[in-house]
């Protein structure tokens, strides 16, 4: 069996590097093993120099925000992970420039504040601003019938590219779409983002966010009671995967310290000493599960992280 190169430390030059960080517990799913190198960057500039200095060295990366969406090896990550801390942000009138590591639910505290309208749709979902744009982060419609995507409200993104150099891009550019962007297909790093928000009141804006928040605790398991990744697998239009999983009779289907959430079945949950194996097993078996049953082929949404 081949085994992962652990790089040499001396090959990155980057101030406060660590060794040997266990990631789980900067994932919401509370897995995932150690990272060779880790390190915590709190500024757009600290992100390009850990970035540009990975891509120098040859030594693989992964940037890490909020740890949703994503399910990390047992066995970790040989290379360097970064911890996107890099979360200032600014309102200039109805628009809200942010770095890529400002967390989606602290910037929602700041729009209530000032009146701004546009990110309480997502209330309730743990994203920092670069996953957001990753995922093209959606909620449903006040309406319930309709998708309310960020990529709605995005103008324009600074990004390093592939070649190291910054630049401005507009929304086009990420062609976004159902839980897709550029991002999956490209080297870019969302740097920071801005967001044309319209003008409201504190108050319908706190009123949303609790409704949206009552529909979540109604619908989906919370973090606060079972750690989980988020949706497992992709939408198939006018099929819910949680259906499809719900119809082949494994809700609530336990396989290790895995199980399909009883409230609703496009979620994992971890019972409290999952790993990423057991996930990944029933993953396989709810795919093979479903086509046997119903002939539609479950794709994940989440990232497989790290050394398999």
């Amino acid at each position: 069996m081949l085994v992962a190169m652990r790089y040499n430390k001396m090959m990155l030059k980057i101030p406060n590097l660590q060794e040997d960080v266990l990631l789980a517990e900067y994932t919401t799913y509370r897995i995932g093993g150690p990272a060779d190198y880790f390190v915590s960057v709190s500024s757009s500039n600290e992100l390009i120099k850990a970035v540009s200095e990975s891509r120098r060295a040859n030594v693989p990366y992964f940037i890490l925000g909020t740890g949703a969406n994503i399910l990390m090896s047992d066995k970790g990550f040989r290379g360097l992970v970064i911890h996107n801390q890099a979360n200032s942000y600014s309102f200039d009138g109805s628009v809200l420039t942010a770095e890529s590591g400002a967390t989606i639910a602290d910037l929602i505290v700041a729009c209530t504040e000032v009146q701004l309208s546009g990110l309480e749709h997502f209330a309730g979902i743990p994203s920092s601003v670069g996953g957001s744009m990753r995922q093209n982060l959606h909620f449903l419609a006040p309406n319930r019938d309709d998708t309310v995507f960020i990529g709605e409200i995005v103008i324009e993104s600074l990004v390093l590219d592939s070649n190291g150099d910054v630049q401005t891009v507009d929304k086009d550019y990420f062609a976004f779409g159902y839980d897709e962007s550029i991002l999956h297909h490209n080297t870019d790093v969302v740097l920071g983002v801005r967001f044309q928000l319209t003008k409201s009141t504190s108050s319908k804006i706190e009123a949303q966010i609790a409704d949206n928040l009552a529909w979540r605790n109604a619908k989906q398991p919370q973090l606060t009671d079972f750690p989980s990744c988020g949706s497992v697998f992709k939408k198939i239009e006018g099929v819910g995967a949680g259906r499809l999983i719900d119809e082949a009779g494994l809700k609530g289907k336990k396989m290790g310290g895995i199980k399909v959430s009883p409230l609703h079945a496009n979620y994992l949950i971890n019972t409290g000493n999952a790993t990423a194996q057991d996930a990944r097993n029933m993953i396989q078996l709810i795919q093979a599960e479903v086509y046997s049953q119903t002939g539609y082929s479950l794709e994940p949404e989440i990232s497989f992280v790290g050394e398999e």
